[in-house]
């Protein structure tokens, strides 16, 4: 087993007061009530329209929630946040004192089992980040908002149902409205996936990985069904297809 764990890239916001979950249940896709100790959940913040802005984990500690946040986008969301909050007695401020770790071995990341162990604990120990960018992207889970995207993104479209990042019966949040009538309707029409490339797809792709020789892309529904390969631009690439994707595919065939 790895000794290196400490996922550097990733930062904690600490959100302290007596309304934090329901200050965060008005605002998030998921249900903090249903958080727990050892259940965390993920989660985003969307735009009106219902696309995603910053997607996260959010942990119970006592009364305080922990956002679990790209460390470069950690000020950007405590911003947003602060807006939020209006004249709620809520502190929302980065917690140097907390660190994300992963490991391969074992289950709790609330998106897929499969995608191994997740904790919270001092920020100290050896980086391990490139296992995890591998091993999260052979499993086909796009996250982040460079390959999510930055308000280009429906939440659905970026398999918030299938990976377990949306409530449909917790009430209103921003962007609520037209996430709801998406899953009402049983359509959705494109999805971010990951992709193997044999060269760099350019505009075509979110995010480019040339030392995997992956990248993650948003592609229509309909070519998906075919078990081809789609083309980005001029470049052709074939699609990760783990088991979560094929069982909504097959799923949306039927409906």
């Amino acid at each position: 087993m790895s000794t290196a764990t400490l996922l550097a890239s990733r930062a904690v916001l600490r959100l302290s007061g007596p309304e934090v979950r329901d200050f965060l249940q008005g605002l998030v896709t998921n249900d903090t009530r249903v958080l727990a100790e050892g259940r965390p959940v993920w989660a985003a913040l969307l735009t009106a329209q219902g696309k995603a802005q910053w997607d996260f984990i959010l942990w119970p500690d006592g009364e305080d929630v922990l956002i679990d946040c790209e460390a470069d986008q950690a000020d950007a969301l405590a911003r947003r946040l602060t807006l939020y909050r209006l004249r709620r007695p809520i502190t929302i401020a980065r917690d140097e004192t907390v660190g994300v770790h992963w490991s391969a071995e074992g289950t709790g990341d609330p998106r897929l089992p499969a995608l191994g162990r997740r904790w919270l604990g001092a920020p100290e120990g050896e980086p391990a980040e490139g296992a995890w960018l591998t091993h999260r992207l052979l499993l086909g889970v796009p996250e982040g908002v460079a390959e999510l995207g930055a308000d280009k993104t429906l939440w659905l479209e970026a398999n918030a149902i299938e990976l377990h990042g949306v409530s449909f019966t917790k009430g209103c949040y921003v962007g609520q409205e037209n996430t709801a009538r998406m899953n009402w309707r049983q359509k959705v029409n494109r999805r971010l996936i990951v992709v193997e490339v044999d060269a760099d797809p350019g505009e075509a792709a979110r995010a480019y990985y040339p030392a995997l020789g992956l990248a993650v892309a948003q592609v229509r529904v309909e070519q998906l069904r075919t078990g081809g390969p789609v083309k980005l631009g001029a470049i052709e690439a074939r699609p990760l297809r783990p088991d979560w994707l094929e069982a909504a595919i097959a799923e949306e065939e039927t409906a």
